[in-house]
Parts: structure tokens; C-alpha cells; sequence
């Protein structure tokens, strides 16, 4: 297994990500399988170890903040004739701890062993605020 790591570009944090996922969705350009998908010109080589429980890391502000999980990957050609790849992901934000990421173009693998913990969200459905999981993440309790 191996996940991707890409900057989410357009946005800003994880609640505005689910916003722009949530427009799509109202709008109807949604795929019917009910899944996302983020387009990308290049088509990941490691497909498989990708579909085999891997996810797509997203950064924002400069740090990990949340990832989803991989569901497929699906080539295709626009109408130009220039080939793309679509990553088809599961709906579901995963919070993760806050991990800083410099800036770099395009997707990138992410070792399993490299990738930030998932937040562990408490009894009343809130995760502690970024700040205070970059701290508990870089104290080792996170």
C-alpha cells in the first residue's frame, strides 16, 4: 500500500474542501456512484498498491490536514484529446494530525510509515483545534 500526497489548491482548510465537495454534489455534476474525484494529468504507476487501502493526503496552510480514502483510478481524454486520471475518493474528511509540508506541484507517493496519524475525534464529534493537535502531535500524544 502506498497513499498520494497533493495540496489542495482552491481551498483553504478542511471545512472549506467539504464545502466545494458538498457544491458539487448540489450541483448534479456529481459522479453516480455518489464518490469525489480529484483530476489530475498524470496517471500514478503504483495504481494497485494505491487501490489496496490508500489514501490522498490533502495540505492546506502549509500542513497536512486530512486525507481520503483511494477508492480508484480511472484514465481518461478530454476534449482535446489530452489524457488525464481521474482519483476517484471516498466522500469521507478524515481529519489527521497536522503535519508541516512544503510546497511542490502536482501529487506526490506518500510512504505509510511518513504519513501523519488520523485525529482522534472525541465523544462530541469534535477534533481539538489545529493548533492544539500540531502540539499534541508534536509532543507524541497525537
Amino acid at each position: 500500500m502506498i497513499h498520494l500526497i497533493k495540496l489542495s489548491v482552491g481551498t483553504t482548510s478542511i471545512q472549506s474542501l467539504a464545502a466545494y465537495r458538498a457544491g458539487v454534489l448540489a450541483s448534479g455534476v456529481g459522479r453516480p456512484d455518489g464518490h469525489a474525484w480529484h483530476r489530475t494529468r498524470m496517471m500514478p504507476k503504483r495504481r494497485d498498491e494505491l487501490i489496496a487501502g490508500g489514501s490522498i493526503y490533502w495540505v492546506f496552510a502549509g500542513k497536512i490536514q486530512c486525507r481520503q480514502v483511494i477508492v480508484d483510478l480511472e484514465a481518461g481524454t478530454d476534449g482535446e484529446g489530452r489524457g488525464f486520471c481521474d482519483i476517484v475518493i471516498d466522500q469521507t474528511l478524515i481529519p489527521t494530525a497536522p503535519q508541516p509540508k512544503r510546497p511542490f506541484q502536482g501529487w506526490r507517493y506518500l510512504k505509510p510509515e511518513d504519513a501523519p496519524n488520523d485525529l482522534v475525534v472525541s465523544t462530541d464529534g469534535e477534533s481539538p483545534p489545529a493548533e492544539m493537535a500540531q502540539e499534541l502531535a508534536a509532543l507524541g500524544l497525537i
